[in-house]
């Protein structure tokens, strides 16, 4: 939904769908001990966590046809200030799928119970996703992500 209020061409729209259904797929190269912790993780764990967007990559770009979607998975956990990882891009650099998969990427775990965090309510992912305006994500499709909640809240 965020790509069609971008108005991207539906072939766009439909790379970075497919995209959001592989984006984790790299995490089966992560012990299931590690992804599950319920605290923080030890530097060592962190850097197995950070491998899975270019494992995933790895293993996506391996079909021909899915390599575009392949590197729009790869910046999914990079940041607009250049804070992510895996290649430590910012703003515009970061590809516009790669952004848009992050963003809803990071509402979807906001809004999930884990075995280390309660899942917050809608209401509070909006303005965690306030927070980070600037910081994590691009601005513009911060405002996007939170209007599409919002309407949703209200129907």
């Amino acid at each position: 939904e965020i790509a069609e209020r971008l108005n991207l061409d539906i072939e766009t729209a439909r790379k970075i769908y497919w995209a959001g259904y592989l984006h984790d797929i790299g995490k089966i190269f992560v012990p299931q001990d590690v992804l599950n912790k319920p605290g923080r993780y030890t530097e060592e764990e962190y850097n197995l966590v950070k491998i899975h967007p270019v494992k995933s990559e790895e293993l996506v770009s391996e079909i021909e046809e899915l390599r575009e979607i392949a590197k729009i998975i790869r910046h999914h956990h990079e940041r607009w200030d250049g804070k992510g990882y895996p290649d430590g891009l910012s703003d515009d650099d970061i590809l516009l799928g790669s952004r848009i998969l992050g963003i809803a990427d990071a509402f979807e775990a906001m809004t999930s119970e884990r075995p280390y965090k309660r899942a917050l309510t809608p209401e509070e992912a909006i303005e965690e996703l306030k927070r980070c305006s600037g910081t994590q994500f691009d601005p513009k499709l911060v405002d996007v992500m939170v209007s599409i909640i919002e309407e949703e809240l209200r129907t």
